[in-house]
């Protein structure tokens, strides 16, 4: 048979990438002995935020968030009007779309919105509508489109903060901005702003094992969004609730400093210095 040079010659059978990974750490503790995380955190640390607007030039607004392996962008479109009778609103109408890039995961995610994805679309919405003025824009739309490059642990919290800081990049009248923090339940240790082996580690079990996110409008000290999964008794999970909550104002300085660079950067830009 003559040679197919189109082709990268290569064996019959092949095997996953993860059948040759060491488990030895699979499932490890989440907290060491002397009380600190793996990466050298406190349980109440949260990882350093890199976070700028402006990204996606095409979009009206658009955002970057990265916290050390977790990797966000989110854009803004809109508003645009909306023609057909049907879809008549008093009030403005916001949609999201929540995914995950095919490499972004261990396990590689499909090009299709899975259902999942879908489920934390409408949680990034759910968490954006309260803080949108969306009686200011009648008969129009405001689609959200989020794409998480990585994920390294609280994805859906860094979607939140990410998507709030695009919509006001936008110029979209909002009464206040929306913060997204998480924390992961152990027994009566709480983990704030959980990494990746942190957030779906499974070894763990009993009571007070779960996860939380949680999305706070700090100006107006009103919680936009909240979502808990796993068993967490009443006092454990107000302090989760605590615990959240201050992560959201230490992370609160950081979007109001992203958005001041980019209205300054957008008014220089504006008057041609």
């Amino acid at each position: 048979m003559p040679l197919d040079s189109k082709r990268i010659p290569g064996p019959r059978e092949s095997f996953p990438v993860t059948n040759f990974i060491s488990t030895e750490k699979d499932n490890p503790d989440l907290v060491n002995d002397d009380g600190t995380r793996h990466d050298g955190r406190k349980p109440n640390d949260i990882r350093p935020i890199f976070l700028r607007c402006g990204i996606i030039s095409n979009a009206k607004g658009s955002a970057y968030i990265e916290t050390k392996d977790t990797k966000v962008t989110c854009a803004v479109y809109g508003p645009r009007q909306v023609v057909r009778r049907e879809d008549f609103k008093l009030t403005g109408t916001l949609t999201c779309d929540f995914k995950f890039a095919t490499f972004s995961c261990q396990k590689r995610q499909q090009h299709m919105q899975s259902s999942n994805e879908k489920d934390l679309s409408l949680i990034v919405l759910q968490a954006m509508e309260p803080a949108v003025c969306l009686e200011k824009y009648p008969r129009a739309q405001i689609d959200i489109f989020i794409t998480v490059l990585q994920n390294g642990g609280s994805a859906l919290s860094a979607a939140i903060t990410c998507a709030s800081a695009a919509l006001a990049a936008a110029g979209i009248e909002m009464y206040d901005v929306v913060v997204g923090c998480s924390t992961r339940q152990i027994g009566n240790t709480c983990l704030v702003d959980p990494a990746y082996d942190e957030e779906y580690n499974s070894k763990t079990g009993g009571k007070n094992n779960g996860s939380l996110c949680l999305g706070l409008m700090p100006s107006l000290n009103q919680v936009s969004a909240f979502i808990e999964c796993g068993e967490l008794e009443t006092e454990i999970l107000m302090q989760s609730i605590h615990s959240c909550v201050d992560g959201c104002m230490r992370i609160y300085p950081v979007v109001r400093q992203c958005l001041t660079k980019s209205i300054k950067s957008l008014q220089k830009h504006q008057d041609g210095t």
